[in-house]
């Protein structure tokens, strides 16, 4: 899985910047190999964090959250399908094998508990009896 988020080389370039994910593991594996993208972080000056702090004093003065319910909910429903399309889905197998490990999982922690449940009832009766 490293391969796939990492996409770093040894040739040491770090100025590259890094385009904009998919969603498709083949084509960010095609891209990775061709391309010397690495990620990085842009640091607002100072300037720009005095015009965000400004701005943000506005806001409480202001209005701030409100406006036409409707046109956020619309807002917000575009974003959220907006970030649905960069989601990437498991296939059929790994969903087998993610449901598989869960399912195993929860019989283990149901059977642990139950037989510290049992235990517990076994050494109450038995101290009380």
């Amino acid at each position: 899985m490293s391969d796939e988020r990492d996409t770093r080389h040894e040739d040491g370039d770090d100025t590259a910047a890094v385009a904009r994910p998919s969603g498709k593991r083949s084509a960010r594996r095609t891209r990775a190999a061709s391309s010397s993208a690495v990620a990085t972080i842009d640091r607002p000056s100072d300037s720009a964090k005095a015009t965000t702090k400004q701005s943000g004093k506005d806001k409480k003065a202001g209005r701030g959250g409100t406006g036409n319910p409707f046109k956020r909910l619309v807002k917000f429903l575009k974003e959220v399908i907006a970030e649905l399309r960069k989601v990437i889905w498991p296939n059929r197998k790994q969903m087998v094998t993610y449901t598989s490990v869960v399912l195993v999982f929860v019989i283990f922690i149901v059977a642990f508990i139950s037989g510290l449940d049992l235990a517990f009832i076994k050494g109450v009766s038995w101290l009380f009896g």
